[in-house]
């Protein structure tokens, strides 16, 4: 074999992210998704989109993603390689100066269908051979207006919270007992606890949604039970977040929490809803389900 040339792409050669040879069987181009470069209109950025040649064709290839506003790569969420070339996809990945996790973007039947479920896997294999190791497998929720509203369970007040510091204290007592793979990694490295709330906080400051969507959720009593946060992302309306405190866990709150974003959205004339959850937060996923959310996609996590 002929040595691999691994670089990024320019404006003026971005078309040859489309000719990588075979069927891009997972992955965003199989949800009707277009790579297009920024100045295009799409989301992608040129210069965090690098491919692997050999002879002169494009045979592993990978794009990078971030928000209109961010400096830096978020995800990468593109990787792709030609059959027989998953070592080019692993050289690619170590060789590329970008680093930031991987999201791989499945159909949600994904397992049952043995070409997708064959290229998902040589795919993971890729990532780890260039040293990323799986973090979490999540589901990927729809809900759009014909699935209806759910109703509201009038259990709770909710109330917008303008201090940023008391919505970091609730966000910490969130995650001082978490099933969220995310959350568990950020308070596992030196930041501890204090990170895992201040990554949320960022988040919610870096959707493009009004600062005062945020809300906190109070029993008829005034006690606290948690937090919820109908968002924009740079795709469209989302919930943002949902958590309800270790101490008034056990009562299915996060349904309510839920159904509250979701109304919330809606009036805000959302044509679609995007939401997800860890595959092992099995109370999440039921909340999801019983609110008419429906599963998308599913999407692995490499670190």
């Amino acid at each position: 074999m002929t040595d691999l040339v691994i670089r990024a792409l320019t404006e003026s050669d971005a078309h040859l992210f489309h000719t990588l040879r075979g069927r891009d069987l997972v992955g965003r181009a199989a949800f009707g998704h277009h790579y297009a470069t920024t100045d295009n209109g799409g989301d992608y950025r040129p210069e965090w989109t690098w491919v692997a040649l050999r002879d002169g064709v494009v045979v592993a290839r990978a794009a990078w993603w971030a928000g209109p506003q961010d400096t830096e790569p978020i995800l990468l969420n593109w990787f792709d390689f030609t059959e027989g070339e998953e070592a080019a996809g692993a050289e690619l990945l170590r060789r590329a100066p970008l680093y930031a996790e991987y999201e791989l973007i499945l159909p949600a039947d994904w397992r049952e269908r043995p070409d997708v479920r064959a290229a998902a896997e040589g795919r993971i294999s890729a990532a780890r051979a260039a040293g990323m190791k799986p973090l979490v497998e999540r589901y990927r929720y729809e809900w759009t207006p014909e699935f209806g509203l759910p109703e509201r369970p009038g259990r709770l007040e909710f109330r917008p919270e303008p201090d940023d510091e008391v919505i970091l204290d609730v966000l910490r007592r969130v995650h001082s007992v978490t099933l969220d793979a995310h959350a568990r990694r950020a308070i596992e490295g030196p930041g501890g606890l204090e990170q895992a709330a201040r990554e949320e906080l960022d988040f919610f400051r870096w959707c493009p949604s009004p600062r005062s969507w945020w809300q906190l959720a109070y029993t008829r009593d005034g006690e606290p039970v948690g937090i919820q946060v109908p968002a924009h992302n740079p795709s469209g309306p989302c919930i943002g977040f949902i958590g309800v405190v270790p101490e008034q866990r056990g009562h299915g709150y996060g349904y309510d929490l839920l159904v509250e974003c979701t109304h919330f959205l809606a009036a805000e004339g959302a044509e679609f809803i995007a939401g997800a959850t860890d595959r092992g937060n099995v109370p999440m996923a039921a909340a999801f389900a019983r609110a008419g959310h429906r599963i998308s996609q599913e999407r692995i996590h490499l670190v």
